[in-house]
């Protein structure tokens, strides 16, 4: 059976989770500017919990942002360091993703419209929908003004607010979810299950290719299009 482990870092949480022999096993920890110091243990604490060594892992998951620059470096350098040494693949996760994910499983929400406070006077937003158990982006992921956020076109029924963007943010919003707003912060063991998916699909990519998305660097110097 496939052992994956999933670590997040890109808010104020910092939470790992593993998949090993079909269970899962998570540790979470809400401790601003405290990533670089508990990742690393919360690592090994988890993995002494599971009985296994680091190169019994088949993947490594990681939320790849947006979020802050800080927490999502920290947890790309600890992903690439262990990929290259153990030679695995890594499997990068949005965490507006995984915000809706959260939602799907505390909640039962299968549409969810996903916000991290950006700083800046914006939010990082994302439209996603339940999709046979894994929540689907729909639409585009953007950083932007609260007052500019909307709703994929083809949206209908009743969706979820999730993310510490409507924390700040919901009354300037021109949407308006079904209950109030979940300040929700992203955890690695929702991270895990949409990394489970993605691993299913063959979509695990070499060491190298851990790298971050921050969106508002996207709108800055976009690529040149291939």
């Amino acid at each position: 059976m496939t052992t994956l482990l999933a670590l997040d870092t890109a808010t104020e949480a910092c939470s790992v989770a593993l998949l090993h022999d079909g269970r899962v096993l998570s540790h979470y920890e809400v401790i601003p500017r405290l990533h670089a110091q508990r990742l690393l243990p919360m690592i090994k604490d988890l993995l002494a919990e599971a009985g296994i060594a680091l190169s019994a892992l088949d993947g490594i998951a990681f939320g790849r942002g947006p979020g802050a620059f800080t927490g999502v470096r920290i947890a790309i350098g600890v992903v690439q360091g262990l990929a290259f040494a153990l030679e695995r693949p890594v499997l990068p996760v949005s965490t507006l993703a995984v915000l809706a994910q959260r939602a799907l499983r505390e909640q039962g929400a299968t549409q969810v419209a996903a916000a991290i406070d950006a700083r800046m006077d914006e939010v990082y937003w994302g439209c996603y929908r339940e999709q046979q158990g894994e929540m689907r982006l729909q639409g585009l992921e953007a950083v932007l003004p609260p007052e500019r956020v909307s709703l994929p076109a083809e949206a209908n029924g009743d969706w979820i607010a999730a993310g510490t963007g409507w924390g700040s943010y919901a009354a300037r919003m021109p949407v308006k979810p079904l209950v109030e707003p979940q300040v929700l912060l992203p955890h690695a063991q929702d991270l895990l299950a949409l990394a489970g998916f993605a691993w299913a699909r063959g979509e695990a990519l070499p060491a190298d290719m851990a790298q971050p998305v921050y969106l508002r660097d996207q709108v800055a110097t976009p690529k040149a299009a291939s």
